[in-house]
């Protein structure tokens, strides 16, 4: 599909008012997106497990207005308290999508969301939040164009999350998910994400996430400021050939259930991600000391029982600590006994492979 099939054709019904609320997973990515170019395109294909617990829910309320506003009408609460500091960045959301939702000046919006975790915690808030919001506005769109198709509904989210982040468009499905031109998948794009198409051995459909929250603080670097350091780094184009191979390594990978080539793979995206950050100009470190000392655990553990434990890193200090469902009771009293004490106030999040977002009624 190219951009212009998202501009929609004349809506052949009208709503007044209405609402409509839906509940939006985040994501962990296993292949990492790092580096951007301009219209929210990926300068690498990224894969992602679609977590089930960590989730944002948003509800959106309208109201036509009288006559067409000159801008952008809304309000905005994050758990029930007026959140004036995020209305920037709708508005810029809204200017993005707008070509492609004609009817936003039409009403005014009350956009009332909340997080199960904790905001700007490296948990990815951004790609549950913005995928919720565009479901919620596709939700309009269907209602004034009902011959819409729920593929088309589901791609055109994706399309429309990624304009307000990135990793958004891997939060409309499950339970993995594609984003990115690759020359290895079919149907893969750089404008919104995919079911991954291949087969997948059954014990990557149920596999454990546990977020160890290290710090929970606001991050002292944007991700989209990291975004942007890809443009004149040094290892840009070999960290762009890699995740391109890496895509292609998980094919196999995926299909025979190979455990080991999962965990090689991914905790070298983890720390390659971060070595981006450490050689860029200007450098940066968003790991903590506690990061560390999670990870070298995780290595003495697996290597001490010789289970399939192991780590992802977002972009900030928390471990993504993965494991297959079948390991779950021993290597979750391994988080507890000994990795629980390197967390802020010893939280953590326990969460697993989930099936995308869902409306709820």
């Amino acid at each position: 599909m190219t951009v212009k099939e998202f501009i929609p054709s004349p809506y052949t019904k009208s709503v007044a008012s209405g609402n409509t609320r839906y509940k939006s997973p985040s994501n962990i990515a296993l292949v990492k997106y790092w580096g951007k170019k301009e219209n929210q395109i990926p300068a690498n294909p990224s894969i992602s497990f679609t977590l089930n617990e960590c989730a944002t829910v948003t509800t959106l309320s309208y109201r036509k207005a009288d006559r067409p506003n000159d801008a952008f009408s809304f309000e905005i609460s994050l758990d029930g308290k007026k959140e004036e500091g995020f209305k920037p960045k709708i508005k810029t959301f809204f200017e993005r999508v707008y070509p492609y939702l004609p009817f936003l000046k039409e009403y005014h919006f009350e956009i009332e969301t909340s997080n199960s975790f904790p905001h700007s915690s490296g948990i990815a808030s951004s790609a549950s939040g913005m995928s919720a919001l565009a479901l919620c506005l596709m939700e309009i769109e269907r209602n004034l164009d009902p011959a819409m198709s729920a593929e088309f509904f589901n791609r055109k989210a994706s399309f429309l999350a990624r304009l307000g982040s990135g990793s958004a468009a891997r939060s409309i499905k499950g339970s993995l998910v594609q984003w990115g031109e690759h020359a290895g998948t079919e149907g893969s794009s750089d404008l919104y994400g995919i079911e991954y198409p291949y087969k997948v051995h059954s014990v990557f459909n149920d596999y454990c996430d546990t977020i160890l929250l290290v710090d929970k603080g606001q991050k002292q670097v944007s991700s989209t400021v990291g975004h942007d350091l890809m443009h004149d780094h040094p290892f840009s184009k070999q960290r762009f050939d890699q995740a391109h191979a890496n895509l292609s390594k998980l094919r196999s990978i995926f299909e025979g259930g190979d455990l080991d080539g999962f965990i090689g793979l991914v905790e070298s995206e983890a720390l390659t991600l971060h070595a981006m950050m450490m050689t860029s100009r200007p450098y940066f470190i968003l790991m903590k000391p506690n990061t560390l000392e999670i990870i070298n655990r995780i290595w003495a553990y697996r290597e001490a029982t010789k289970t399939h434990v192991c780590f992802t890193l977002d972009a900030g200090a928390n471990v993504h600590v993965l494991y297959p469902k079948n390991e779950k009771a021993v290597v979750e009293g391994f988080i507890a006994d000994e990795l629980a004490g390197y967390c802020q106030n010893g939280q953590f999040i326990h969460d697993h492979v989930g099936r995308g977002a869902q409306k709820i009624n």
